[in-house]
């Protein structure tokens, strides 16, 4: 069935019948796809097709709108092999062009008719610590460590899952290890973190994506040893993502702080922004995002500073799906350093909706 479709859209641009290039995108849909994937896209049963590997549902709009058109151009330029998928899925990209594929990729995101869910092409690459706008199913593991001063380094296991095609929560567990006075080492839970987000508007023809949050941060932490504020705080941010020409695209998140006791943690509010572009080493390949976030915080006391910090940063994807990335960056203070650190990030990210940690590669 495989080789008939591809031979049929050979004979078509050699004069057999209409040619290929003049075609819609349900026509080519219908030549060159539906005999696997269903008329309907939610893929022909085992019998009709002859093999066993399970087809995906296309109508299933929690699956289907979250993959960016680029994912769905590499599996059908280059076949299932691509993203670490089955070779069961054939190569097109010598029997369609380019815009023959975009048309036929169009004409399937129809296949989902709930349009609450934002498209894949609005999940921007997450940055160290600005707050993307979009929900997502992740795990995230970060390092973070003085790179000067007495000794001081932070991990943090994040856990976000998606609610609905608009929504998401999350659970963050850090710990920390401090460097005492008398030359020991201090180690602790930090404040855990409860977090909630919602997509207010999304946009794919502007490029634009808004979202509400907060996050709860218990105080569970040591403040004896420095490692958390056993304070309990409320954050309250907006989130938002925007793509721009050539590849880049810019991200915001602003918020405020709020302590349940003000003798030992401050109100504040921050604001954050990143600059970023994403290539690929080859047309379908692995990504390499470099980005710049430029990271503020003011206490709302009388006097005090507000407090900036550049953040440079490259994310690299490490599985051929994407799914598994890493990230690293280096902040430096740009003021107040006296009582300031630079620090270096890392991360581990997993977005586990799209295949196990070991998957994909």
């Amino acid at each position: 069935m495989l080789g008939a479709a591809l031979s049929t859209l050979a004979a078509a641009d050699d004069g057999g019948q209409a040619p290929a290039s003049g075609r819609s995108g349900a026509e080519l849909y219908r030549l060159a796809c539906a005999g696997c994937h269903g008329s309907d896209g939610r893929g022909a049963t085992a019998g009709r097709v002859t093999f066993e590997t399970p087809l995906p549902d296309f109508t299933d709009c929690r699956f289907a709108q979250r993959e960016a058109d680029s994912d769905w151009l590499a599996i059908a330029h280059d076949g299932g092999p691509a993203r670490a998928f089955d070779r069961t899925m054939p190569a097109f990209g010598e029997a369609l062009g380019e815009e023959q594929l975009r048309a036929i990729v169009e004409y399937m995101r129809g296949f989902c008719a709930d349009q609450r869910w934002p498209r894949g092409e609005l999940n921007l690459p997450r940055a160290l610590v600005t707050e993307k706008a979009y929900p997502e199913d992740e795990f995230v593991f970060t390092v973070g460590a003085a790179a000067e001063g007495p000794g001081e380094w932070s991990a943090t296991a994040l856990y976000e899952r998606r609610v609905g095609p608009r929504s998401m929560f999350e659970v963050a567990l850090p710990v920390g290890t401090r460097r005492q006075t008398d030359g020991g080492w201090a180690q602790a839970v930090g404040d855990i973190k409860l977090g909630f987000k919602h997509a207010l508007h999304h946009d794919v023809q502007t490029g634009s994506i808004l979202s509400l949050g907060g996050e709860l941060v218990l105080p569970t932490g040591s403040r004896s040893e420095g490692i958390g504020t056993g304070v309990t705080r409320f954050e309250p941010y907006v989130a938002y993502g925007q793509l721009l020409p050539g590849s880049l695209f810019l991200q915001a998140q602003a918020g405020v702080e709020l302590s349940a006791d003000r003798e030992r943690a401050q109100h504040e509010v921050f604001w954050r922004t990143v600059l970023g572009g994403t290539w690929t080493t080859t047309p379908f390949g692995r990504t390499v995002t470099p980005m710049l976030e430029l990271l503020a915080a003011h206490e709302l006391e009388d006097g005090a500073p507000t407090e900036w910090a550049l953040l440079p940063q490259v994310q690299v994807s490490l599985s051929r799906r994407q799914h598994v990335l890493a990230n690293v960056g280096v902040q430096v203070p740009m003021n107040e350093t006296r009582d300031r650190n630079t620090r270096v990030f890392f991360y581990l990210l997993w977005d586990w909706f799209d295949g196990g940690l070991f998957e994909g590669w």
